[in-house]
Parts: C-alpha cells; sequence; structure tokens
C-alpha cells in the first residue's frame, strides 16, 4: 500500500478536523492526552468517568503538572491541602507515572470508588479515592486529595496487595 501524497495527507487532515467540530475543548484535551500517554491496565470494574478521571490522574502527575492535577481534586477540600498533595504526588510518582501503569477498580463507582494504582517502572502503588461531585449542576468525578505530608502520600495501606489482581477486585476491607 502506497503513502498518501500531501493533497492526500491534508484532505485526511481536514476530514478529521471537521469530524471534532463539535467536541469541547475538555474533549480535544482529553483525546490529545490520550493519544501522548501510555494506555493504562485496567482490572476491576470502573466507570466511564472513573476510568477517566484516574487516567487524568496519572497524566497530570506524569507530565509535572500541579495546577492540572489539583483542578481534578473534590471542590470541598481546602486548596491549601489540594495543591500540597498535588505536588507530593509529582514529586513521589511522576516518573513511575509516566511509564507502564496498572490501576485496579475496587468497589462500584456510584458513591465512591477506591482505585490502586501501580506504577511497574518504580514498583511503587498509590491508592486514590474518586467522588463523584455536583458541580454546576453537573455530575463529575474528582479526585480526594488530602495529603499535604509527604509521608502520607507515599504510604501504602496495609490491605493494598503487593501485585494488581491479588484481591480479585473484591470490596476493599
Amino acid at each position: 500500500m502506497r503513502e498518501p501524497g500531501p493533497v492526500g495527507a491534508a484532505l485526511a487532515l481536514g476530514v478529521l478536523t471537521g469530524c471534532s467540530a463539535d467536541a469541547s475543548p475538555e474533549e480535544l484535551q482529553y483525546a490529545g492526552d490520550y493519544s501522548s500517554h501510555p494506555p493504562l491496565a485496567v482490572i476491576g470494574y470502573p466507570s466511564t468517568g472513573t476510568l477517566g478521571i484516574t487516567q487524568q490522574v496519572l497524566w497530570r502527575i506524569a507530565d509535572g503538572d500541579a495546577d492540572g492535577l489539583a483542578a481534578l481534586a473534590d471542590p470541598g477540600r481546602d486548596r491549601g491541602t489540594t495543591e500540597k498533595t498535588a505536588e507530593n504526588w509529582i514529586a513521589a510518582f511522576r516518573k513511575g507515572a509516566g511509564g507502564k501503569v496498572t490501576a485496579e477498580f475496587y468497589d462500584e463507582g456510584s458513591y465512591r470508588q477506591t482505585v490502586v494504582l501501580y506504577l511497574h517502572d518504580t514498583g511503587q502503588i498509590k491508592e486514590i479515592y474518586i467522588l463523584p461531585v455536583n458541580m454546576n449542576g453537573k455530575g463529575v468525578f474528582r479526585v480526594s486529595m488530602t495529603e499535604p505530608d509527604p509521608g502520607e502520600a507515599t504510604a501504602v495501606a496495609p490491605w493494598v496487595p503487593k501485585k494488581p489482581g491479588e484481591l480479585g477486585s473484591k470490596m476493599v476491607p
């Protein structure tokens, strides 16, 4: 099969651009982020919303984007705590978040979903909590960010398995 020439490439770009005319800025950013980061391996049963916010958390950590990460936080939290937590997560997990990651989703996501992130390149484990919140009359998912102490941000709860899938994504104890 032969490669398209300049006219064919321009035509294809025009068609692709035209298809995204109705896309929101958030959808366009998500598509760009999705294509520029390694794929996320998933265990368990995320909802579309909990999977999407988990991916965004990892992308912001990998990119070192503290403001973008803090913007994903539960809006009911203290802004200073959220910002410090974002800085801690980036300092501790940036290298691992940019590589192969498995996210294991526990419980069901309509109330709260616990997600354990396994950062394979560094051997680190990070537990996060995803919450549904109402923002401007719209239901969205946000992450709980209440770890302003670096030690707390990197601590692993005793119930968290060392390897993905060991508990079979059962209810968190």
